[in-house]
């Protein structure tokens, strides 16, 4: 039996969302009115149609169904608990505390250094703090659980302090229940919680808010030829079959962040679909997060233009997908992408 896709395309910002609005010619993207959009792809494995919203009526009864509890979904309130999601993006700076992240390994790996980066990034406009002791780079090797705790209490115990959403960046159960006496809001797990089987136990007991992350195989592995029949709806497929699996282990929550991965088993062509189409995952309910920050696609597609830090990159792929709606980036130079999306709204309005 053929299975379809909703994807909210056409999407307008600012003064014209607002505009369109008014005049019902659109639906709002969740509960921010700066975002809206007037057409739909349906989308199959065989097949791909876009329509205006206005000729939605005019579907085969089964397709219309499925498009609009898809549409319930993409228009609905987003939140995760204190976390309002109104006031796109909320950007979730990084904080790596390993040797040797792919980018930053090293920096920040002493206890006065962290502490400093951790005021940089809140004073930087960061309103979640990512925290990770372990590298997951391609190519990177598993660290025994004690280093990588020992790595990161330090700055857990600092952020108990501080007024600001803490994400714990790991796959394993024992640091995650370690950090729990400490300020936790988040978990965000790049494996989707396929590590540690006692992970999705955690998390039922805690209700703690999550990150549900793709990435195919590991990141020893992952970069080795990946393939996919169709990146897209698989990793869509993915989410979906995830989410039933940990509804039936008793979480029911929903304060879920969706992420698909870029650069975690994809390739230049697969990232590039992905964002391109983002908007896609937007009918299954929930916030959606990416790590576009100093990424290996930006080197591939900029060529002789590349540098260290990928800024520039990092700030057109992240104000390209704020225009389709994902609300949430997880990013290193937090006061740049900041400087970014400001200045282009202010523009835009």
């Amino acid at each position: 039996m053929q299975k379809y896709y909703t994807r909210a395309c056409n999407f307008y910002f600012g003064k014209t969302s607002k505009e369109k609005n008014k005049r019902k010619l659109s639906f709002t993207l969740g509960s921010n009115h700066s975002i809206s959009f007037d057409s739909i792809e349906i989308i199959s494995r065989v097949s791909k149609k876009k329509i205006s919203i206005k000729n939605i009526n005019k579907l085969p009864l089964k397709i219309k169904k499925k498009v609009l509890f898809d549409l319930k979904n993409i228009c609905k309130h987003k939140k995760i608990l204190s976390l309002k999601l109104k006031d796109l993006p909320v950007l979730m700076g990084v904080l790596n505390l390993t040797p040797d992240s792919f980018s930053d390994g090293g920096k920040y790996n002493k206890n006065l250094l962290a502490k400093r980066q951790i005021n940089k990034l809140i004073r930087d406009g960061a309103r979640i703090i990512d925290v990770g002791g372990e590298s997951t780079r391609p190519g990177s090797k598993d660290v025994m659980q004690l280093i990588e705790w020992n790595r990161i209490k330090s700055s857990m115990k600092y952020l108990t302090k501080k007024k600001i959403f803490v994400s714990l960046d790991t796959r394993k159960s024992f640091v995650m229940k370690k950090a729990l006496n400490y300020k936790l809001d988040l978990i965000n797990d790049v494996s989707g919680f396929n590590h540690d089987k006692d992970t999705i136990e955690l998390l039922k007991k805690t209700k703690l808010p999550f990150v549900l992350h793709h990435m195919k195989g590991t990141p020893k592995s992952m970069q080795i030829n990946p393939n996919y029949k169709n990146v897209l709806l698989d990793i869509y497929d993915f989410f979906e079959e995830k989410l039933k699996q940990i509804r039936k282990k008793g979480i029911k929550h929903n304060n879920i962040i969706l992420d698909p991965g870029i650069g975690f088993g994809k390739n230049l062509k697969h990232n590039i679909t992905l964002i391109n189409n983002i908007s896609i995952f937007h009918s299954l309910g929930l916030p959606i997060m990416l790590g576009l920050s100093r990424k290996r696609f930006i080197k591939d597609i900029s060529g002789i233009n590349d540098s260290k830090e990928r800024i520039g990159g990092t700030v057109s792929s992240c104000i390209y997908s704020m225009l389709h709606g994902v609300q949430i980036f997880r990013v290193h130079d937090v006061n740049e992408i900041n400087q970014g999306i400001k200045i282009f709204k202010k523009l835009y309005y």
